[in-house]
C-alpha cells in the first residue's frame, strides 16, 4: 500500500487534533484510499509545553523548516495560525513541490493570491477546506459538487462566537456584556473578543468563498465589516415581535452591475420562516444559491479540535488521493475566470431597514421624520411604537423598504440633529433572501 508521510506545522488544538484523528481513524482512511497517512515530524513552539493529545517526542521539533526541508516529508500541513511565519511555511513547501493543507483563514484572506500563484507556478496544490466553517466541507462543495453553477447568493452564519452570543442573547433577553463574559468563561470567546464580535474572523471567512465563488480574488480591505457589540437586547426583542432574529452575517451576492458583487459582514433581521433563523448556539450554515440547482444548505459545527480535523483529513484524503496518481492539481486550489470582477462599495448596496429611534413623544415627531426619509427617496412600510417609556423619551420603531446605503447614511445623519430625537439612531439591515 502506497504511504504518504505527513510533516505538521503546529502542535497546538488543531495540531494535536489531526495527529489525534490520523491515529484514529489512519486505517479506517487506508482501507477507502488504498494509501496509507504516517506522520513523521511535526514543529511545536515549545518542546517541554504540557498537550491534551500525547505526540511522540520522537517526531517534534521547534525547527520548521527541518520538518519542510525533510526529504521524508511528502505533504505539509500547516495548522501554526498567525500570518508571517505560517506564509513563509506555505511558501517554501510550495517551492518544493510539496503539497500543502491549511487551516489558516487569516493567512489566505492576507495573502491568497500570492499562494495560490505559487502552487500554479510549482506544479503543486494548496488544500483549505478546515479554513472556513469547520466541519462543513463548504470549500468541496464550491470548488467541486457545484462546479456548474453560477453562485448568484451566499450568505453565511460562519463565527460561531457571535452567533452563540445572539442566541443567548434572544432567548434569555440578557445583554450583550453579560453573555459574552459568559462566554468567554465558557471557552467560546477569545480575552480580547474583538476579532469575532468585530467581524473580522467572519470577513476572512466570508472573503474566501466570494473569491471562490466568483473567480476573482477579493481584496479583503474592499469587504465592508460591521460587528454585533452595538446589538441590544432591545433590538432582539422587538425584531422578535416583528418576525425576524437578528444573525451576524456573511453576505455575497450580485450587486447591481454584472460585474460587481457584494462583500459584507454585519448584523441582520432575517426572516423567521427561513432557514437561517433556527441556527443556534456556537453551529455554523451556509446557504447557497446556484443557478442550476437553487438553493442549498449546509449546516455543522464551525470551529473546535473535532469539527476542524475533519477538515484537514478529507484534505489529507484529497492531497494523498493526487499523489497517488500524479495528478497534482486535478483540481486547482483557486481558479480566476471573472478578472474584471469587483467588490460594490457598500454606500452602493440596496437593502430594507430596521430604524430604532429614541424620540419626544409628542405630535409632529413622526412627521419631521418622515420628511426627512421621503426626501431622500426613502419610503416606510411599518412603524411601531411601543409603551415603554425611557424619561423624556419614547422608542419608535421604522421599517423601510428598500434604499442604498448613501441615501439611509445622509438621511439617518439629518434625523439625529432633529431635536425631538434623543439618541443616536440604531440602524440594522434586512435581509430577504430573494
Amino acid at each position: 500500500m502506497r504511504q504518504v508521510n505527513l510533516g505538521i506545522i503546529g502542535g497546538g488544538t488543531v495540531g494535536g487534533g489531526v495527529y489525534q484523528a490520523v491515529g484514529r481513524n489512519g486505517a479506517l482512511m487506508a482501507s477507502r484510499l488504498g494509501i496509507g497517512l504516517r506522520v513523521v515530524g511535526m514543529a511545536v513552539r515549545d518542546l517541554k509545553k504540557k498537550r491534551a493529545v500525547v505526540i511522540p517526542r520522537s517526531i517534534l521539533t521547534t525547527d520548521w523548516a527541518a520538518v519542510v526541508n525533510n526529504p521524508k516529508v511528502d505533504l505539509v500541513v500547516e495548522l501554526m495560525g498567525g500570518t508571517t511565519i505560517a506564509r513563509q511555511v506555505v511558501l517554501a513547501a510550495l517551492r518544493l513541490g510539496k503539497p500543502v493543507v491549511t487551516a489558516n483563514k487569516a493567512l489566505l484572506s492576507a495573502h491568497g493570491e500570492e499562494l495560490f500563484e505559487a502552487a500554479q507556478r510549482h506544479g503543486t496544490n494548496l488544500y483549505y477546506e478546515a479554513s472556513v466553517a469547520g466541519g462543513i466541507p463548504i470549500i468541496k462543495v464550491l470548488r467541486e459538487g457545484l462546479i456548474g453553477n453560477r453562485i448568484t447568493r451566499l450568505y453565511g452564519i460562519v463565527n460561531g462566537t457571535c452567533n452563540y452570543i445572539l442566541t443567548r442573547m434572544k432567548q434569555e433577553g440578557a445583554d450583550f456584556a453579560d453573555v459574552l463574559a459568559d462566554a468567554q468563561r465558557l471557552g467560546y470567546a477569545e480575552t480580547p473578543p474583538d476579532l469575532d464580535i468585530d467581524g473580522h474572523d467572519a470577513a476572512h471567512k466570508i472573503g474566501i468563498l466570494a473569491s471562490l465563488a466568483h473567480g476573482f480574488w477579493v481584496n479583503p480591505k474592499k469587504i465592508y465589516v460591521e460587528g454585533i457589540r452595538s446589538v441590544s437586547a432591545q433590538d432582539i426583542a422587538i425584531a422578535s415581535h416583528l418576525g425576524y432574529t437578528i444573525k451576524l452575517l456573511g453576505i455575497v451576492k450580485r450587486a447591481a452591475s454584472a460585474r460587481s458583487i457584494q462583500v459584507s459582514v454585519y448584523p441582520s433581521l432575517v426572516p423567521n420562516s427561513h432557514v437561517l433563523a433556527s441556527v443556534n448556539g456556537v453551529f455554523n450554515a451556509v446557504y447557497v444559491r446556484g443557478d442550476v440547482v437553487g438553493d442549498t444548505l449546509y449546516y455543522g459545527r464551525g470551529a473546535g479540535q473535532d469539527a476542524t480535523a475533519s477538515a484537514v483529513l478529507s484534505d489529507l484524503a484529497d492531497a494523498a488521493l493526487d499523489l497517488k496518481c500524479g495528478t497534482r492539481s486535478r483540481i486547482p486550489p483557486f481558479v480566476p475566470h471573472e478578472r474584471d470582477g469587483d467588490v460594490s462599495p457598500i454606500a452602493e448596496v440596496c437593502c430594507r431597514y430596521y430604524l430604532r429611534l429614541s424620540v419626544v413623544d409628542r405630535p409632529g415627531t413622526l412627521a419631521k421624520i418622515a420628511a426627512i426619509l421621503a426626501e431622500a427617496k426613502i419610503g416606510i412600510s411599518s412603524v411601531v411604537q411601543p409603551e415603554n417609556r425611557d424619561g423624556d423619551s419614547v422608542p419608535l420603531i421604522l421599517m423601510t423598504h428598500d434604499a442604498t446605503n448613501a441615501a439611509m447614511s445622509k438621511a439617518l445623519a439629518k434625523i439625529a440633529k432633529l431635536n425631538v430625537v434623543k439618541a443616536a439612531p440604531v440602524m440594522v439591515r434586512v435581509e430577504n433572501f430573494e
